[in-house]
């Protein structure tokens, strides 16, 4: 078996590389690791998305905490921001979500937050992973009274949507919204939460049945929403993944508003406001160079990190920053949630809409997108990280980034939780980009694959 842990927890295919066995080992050794310091009998929340492999999960995942003497608090299906906003109101010890967040329905995955409702440091995945691959468990177990229990609470989902209508001083009175939730964790809290704060609200991809879930909906499908958002009249189009850490938007008119230009909406309100932490956005390498423009022009700094949304949050919290996120759409409002959170995201957004009357398509314009292109190279999991040695795949990209130049770039990285090399480039002419981008996945493939 190889390294567990990617860039956003365990992530594999459900009951093969997933398995029950693994999800009971990650539950033994987490619990053991997250709460050996503790003196009395630890509490650890666990929820999950709609998945049909999610309760399979579940259930072995449970007896694995259970079985360190670790009592469990399972708040069934809810999005992964609401276990780590909860894990921190409930002062529990930790917080597992059981979700492969955007990926297909066969995927499956855990992700773990500490007391405070953070993602776990590198340190202790990597302690938690010692301990599972070496089946060196965790010492002892108790028996009798001191084997930990299992409880269902889903109505602490209500502190949640509580919490997730505070983070505006007003109200979305009057705001028409349509929202897409991808069959997937939102589609209780989303619908109810805009209702609460007063939007017009209408739905689409909301009945989850285990198989459905990101299955042409969703924010990796959206164009569903994209021709119904023209076609019912509304103010905007709201979508979320899976497990509805992330979101994307639709204006009037039915175009594309993504992370990038959701960051840069937001970032321009919160300076105006004067709420943006040293007048700085995080964002990764991925954003595009027209939010890079955007904030020189209205006098704000943009740092960047490696991809991944735990390293945007990595560089907030070393340097005092409170606002980043990911083009994908995870948006990161540290004064709110200590993760990415869709749905306070759609909100912040309706938000703005609401007390500028500007209409979406306007307010996305603060940011002019520069053509990207983004294409997959599938490879062999094993191989997706030998592009970085491989002198023929190097020399391939520096040929590219001499022909651009100043007017584009490219960037090559494996993905954190699939077997591909994504490829992406970047320039002024999208005909031209997008061939060089096939040409360049294409090859990757032909070395890697």
């Amino acid at each position: 078996m190889g390294k567990l842990f990617g860039t956003d927890g365990i992530r594999g295919i459900a009951n093969s590389e997933l398995t029950g066995r693994l999800a009971y080992d990650v539950g033994r050794a987490s619990a053991y690791v997250l709460t050996k310091k503790e003196k009395k009998q630890p509490k650890i929340l666990v929820a999950r998305d709609t998945r049909i492999s999610g309760s399979m999960l579940e259930a072995a995942l449970i007896g694995g905490i259970c079985s360190v003497g670790a009592n469990v608090v399972s708040i069934g299906v809810v999005p992964t921001p609401a276990i780590a906003f909860l894990t921190k109101e409930l002062e529990a010890d930790a917080g597992i979500m059981i979700s492969a967040s955007h990926n297909p329905l066969e995927y499956n995955g855990i992700k773990i937050f500490n007391r405070e409702g953070y993602k776990l440091s590198d340190e202790l995945e990597q302690e938690i992973e010692r301990i599972i691959l070496s089946q060196s468990g965790s010492g002892p177990l108790p028996t009798g009274e001191n084997i930990g229990t299992w409880e269902m609470d889903h109505s602490v989902v209500d502190l949640y949507v509580d919490h997730v209508c505070s983070t505006i001083p007003g109200d979305l009175n009057g705001m028409k919204v349509l929202i897409d939730c991808a069959n997937g964790a939102a589609y209780e809290v989303a619908p109810k939460a805009l209702e609460k704060l007063g939007a017009d609200v209408e739905v689409i991809h909301y009945k989850p049945n285990g198989i459905n879930i990101n299955k042409l909906c969703g924010s990796t499908y959206m164009n569903d929403l994209k021709s119904q958002v023209i076609g019912r009249g509304v103010s905007a189009g709201i979508a979320f993944d899976g497990d509805a850490d992330r979101c994307l938007a639709v204006d009037e008119n039915g175009k594309l508003v993504d992370g990038d230009q959701i960051l840069a909406i937001c970032a321009q309100d919160m300076r105006q406001g004067d709420r943006l932490n040293k007048n700085t956005i995080v964002t990764t390498v991925m954003s595009n160079l027209g939010l890079n423009i955007m904030a020189a022009k209205n006098d704000m700094n943009l740092e960047q990190t490696r991809v991944g949304d735990r390293y945007v949050l990595e560089k907030m919290l070393k340097y005092g920053y409170n606002f980043g996120g990911e083009q994908s759409g995870h948006v990161i409002f540290l004064d709110h949630n200590t993760t990415g959170d869709g749905l306070i995201t759609a909100i912040q957004l309706l938000y703005i809409m609401k007390k500028t009357g500007k209409p979406l398509s306007q307010l996305s314009g603060v940011m002019k997108v520069m053509p990207q292109v983004l294409i997959n190279a599938k490879v062999k999991n094993e191989h997706k990280h030998d592009y970085i040695e491989d002198l023929e795949i190097r020399n391939e990209i520096k040929k590219l980034e001499a022909k651009f130049g100043v007017n584009g770039r490219v960037l090559i990285r494996a993905s954190g939780t699939e077997p591909l090399v994504r490829v992406m480039i970047e320039g002024t002419d999208i005909e031209e980009i997008t061939s060089h981008a096939e040409e360049l996945a294409k090859f990757i493939e032909e070395k890697l694959g």
